[in-house]
């Protein structure tokens, strides 16, 4: 939690007045009271890189309204029987008017998808996580192998647990990794 940016003090005894005060009393004959923190002053607003990015390039090329429209478009919907990029998010409008107003606010977290792989490394340490769900013996590696740096560059990416829970086997577990260049 955040420490409190002011105090009310109310007196115990009786002839003392009210007041605020940045710092906690430290007379005990005051109860303090927290009014209030940075984070109620300046809430941070939780965006993926994604969702920063499309905004910066709102900010320098278009305007707040425009932008707020991109936003509330690519919602995750069926638009003309085809659905839509979620980019909104869980983003409302004030929140994206907030953001676009003092970019200061945003807090950049990472894009987070279901992996399915062995709870056991191999003996190179390495993790094996399942790279397609076409072929079920389709397997890539947590390390450099075959070229591939990243797990996350070929292994399959699920959005829910529920949706990587149906490919588990006593062998393997569901796991939330961050996804994208975080």
């Amino acid at each position: 939690m955040t420490e409190p940016v002011a105090y009310w003090h109310i007196p115990q005894i009786e002839n003392e007045e009210i007041f605020v005060d940045f710092n906690p009393s430290e007379n005990s004959n005051f109860e303090d009271i927290p009014l209030y923190t940075s984070e109620d002053l300046h809430p941070r607003m939780k965006m993926t890189k994604k969702q920063y990015n499309r905004l910066m390039w709102d900010k320098e090329n278009t305007d707040l309204f425009q932008c707020l429209d991109y936003f509330h478009e690519h919602d995750g919907n069926s638009k003309f029987g085809a659905l839509t990029e979620d980019l909104r998010g869980d983003l409302t409008p004030e929140d994206i008017a907030r953001a676009w107003l003092d970019d200061e606010t945003i807090e950049i977290v990472p894009d987070m998808k279901w992996f399915v792989r062995s709870k056991k490394r191999d003996d190179e340490g390495d993790f094996e996580f399942i790279s397609g769900i076409e072929t079920p013996d389709a397997w890539g590696y947590s390390k450099n192998h075959n070229g591939v740096n990243d797990p996350r560059a070929c292994a399959y990416a699920f959005d829910t647990k529920e949706e990587a829970e149906l490919w588990l086997n006593p062998l393997t577990e569901a796991v939330l990794l961050p996804v994208g260049d975080e």
